[in-house]
Formats: structure tokens, C-alpha cells, sequence
């Protein structure tokens, strides 16, 4: 997984859009209340300590690569508060876990990692028998208005000498990809599906913070003195294709793929 200079405050600023679909899938966990949990690819922690709130006798692990988001995390759901949650810098192609989860949760990360081999395996080894797996994450072609925006940037005379080397930074896995990609690690499918959603942020304010917060391959090539332009020029030009609503909110077609699967043996 790519590690990113991530600012972590910003993001939780910005990032009411992910944690609302967190919730979506949360509330298809059907947890009993006694669960222990992975969630991998936890960010600031804050979807992470809602699971943990709702699992009183278990307990609930947030990882991630970014010692930034681990740190907020740490520092805004502390274990006297949140006796049963606890955070962890750890990269999803390196998970250290055996037979100790009942279950293991990700929502809006495993895009950013190239290879989803390890990751699944590390899944597998880190589950118990009759464990699960719900993992949501861009799937193929999610964001394409946006990547298409940033193609015209990136290959314009004003942006193109910060993009020299340039490599596309996420992967977007479609239906077959990853059933194979269980199957291989032992996982019974229960169910693999694309599923577009449309993702909303309040006007051209909440857009440029999603695209400072989140999009930060391309953000981070630029100059500090530069980067604000750029990302004002990537929100307006994204909201001269599709302008704001009538209640002025920007809105991003998006397609996730959202993965369920079980450790049967």
C-alpha cells in the first residue's frame, strides 16, 4: 500500500461521505454483540469506534498504513474511553493476524493497494473458522469523471513537469478479479457485486476538500505554493461537467465493489 503524506484532521473534515457508506455497510454486519473485529484501512478511527460501540463484549482492531491517521485515532478514542478498541500502523499487504478475528470490515481503502493477493491471504490467515470478511472499495470503473480530469491536468502544459513518471495509484478490481482472488485463498464466496453510488459533497468548498483530502498521488506532486491552484482548478473544472444540484451539492458518480466471503475450514 502506498504510504501518502495523509493530513489527517483535514480528512476527517472531509470525509462525512465515507464514513455515511461505513455506515451502510455496518448495518449489514448483523453483529451479535460479541464479535472481535479488523477494520482494515481505518483512517482517523472514527467508523471504527462506532463498530467498537456496538460490540461490547468483543473487540475491535483499526489498522492502517498511515502513522498520521493512527495517531489522530489514538489520541481521539483513547483506551480509557474505549476500553475495547485499539489501533495499530499496519499495512494491509502485511497483516501479522492468526486465527484471531470473527470478522474483518474495510470500507473506502483497499483501492489504494496494487496487489490484492497478499491482502487476501492475509485476510484468511487472520480470520477464525467460520469467520467473514465485508470489504467495500473502488471497483472498476469507479471515478471515472474525476480520473478524467485529472488525466487533462496532468497532460497539460501548465501541471505536466510534475507529472513525469506518473503511475496510476489505485486499482479497480472488477466481479471476476476478486472471486478468483478468493478462491484462490480459500475464502467460500458468499457474495462479490459492483455497485454505483453517487457521492455528494456540499458545493465547490466540500469538493475541493474531498479532492485535497483524498487525492493526494496527484495533489502531492505539486508544489505546496501551487497545490491550492491545482485544486481549484480540478473542482471547477470538474463542476463545469457536472454542476452543483439545485441544493448545491456536488455530486461524484462513483462504482464500488463490495466483497463478502467466509473461512469455512
Amino acid at each position: 500500500m502506498n504510504t501518502y503524506s495523509w493530513n489527517a484532521k483535514d480528512y476527517e473534515r472531509n470525509s462525512q461521505a465515507q464514513q455515511k457508506w461505513a455506515r451502510e455497510l455496518i448495518a449489514n454486519l448483523n453483529l451479535t454483540g460479541a464479535e472481535d473485529i479488523l477494520d482494515l484501512g481505518c483512517g482517523d478511527g472514527k467508523v471504527t469506534a462506532e463498530i467498537a460501540g456496538l460490540v461490547g463484549d468483543g473487540a475491535v482492531v483499526g489498522v492502517d498504513n498511515s502513522m498520521q491517521m493512527i495517531e489522530l485515532a489514538k489520541e481521539k478514542y483513547p483506551p480509557n474511553d474505549h476500553p475495547n478498541l485499539s489501533f495499530q500502523v499496519m499495512d494491509a499487504s502485511d497483516l501479522s493476524f492468526e486465527g484471531y478475528f470473527d470478522l474483518v470490515f474495510s470500507n473506502a481503502a483497499l483501492h489504494w493497494v496494487k496487489n490484492h493477493k497478499p491482502v487476501v491471504e492475509g485476510l484468511y490467515k487472520g480470520l477464525r473458522v467460520g469467520g467473514k470478511i465485508l470489504l467495500r472499495m473502488g471497483g472498476k470503473g469507479d471515478a471515472a469523471g474525476i480520473l478524467s480530469i485529472m488525466d487533462e491536468l496532468k497532460a497539460s502544459p501548465k501541471w505536466a513537469q510534475y507529472f513525469t513518471e506518473f503511475e496510476f495509484p489505485f486499482t479497480f478490481l472488477g466481479v471476476d478479479d476478486y472471486q478468483a482472488l478468493l478462491r484462490e485463498s480459500g475464502f467460500s464466496i458468499i457474495r462479490v457485486e459492483l455497485i454505483p453510488k453517487d457521492m455528494t459533497h456540499d458545493g465547490k468548498s466540500g469538493r475541493e476538500g474531498w479532492i485535497r483530502t483524498t487525492w493526494l498521488p496527484y495533489t502531492q506532486r505539486i508544489p505546496n505554493e501551487k497545490r491550492e491552484v491545482f485544486i481549484e482548478e480540478a473542482a471547477a473544472k470538474y463542476l463545469d461537467k457536472v454542476p452543483l444540484a439545485a441544493d448545491d451539492k456536488a455530486h461524484v458518480a462513483m462504482i464500488m465493489i463490495e466483497v463478502e466471503a467466509e473461512k469455512i475450514r
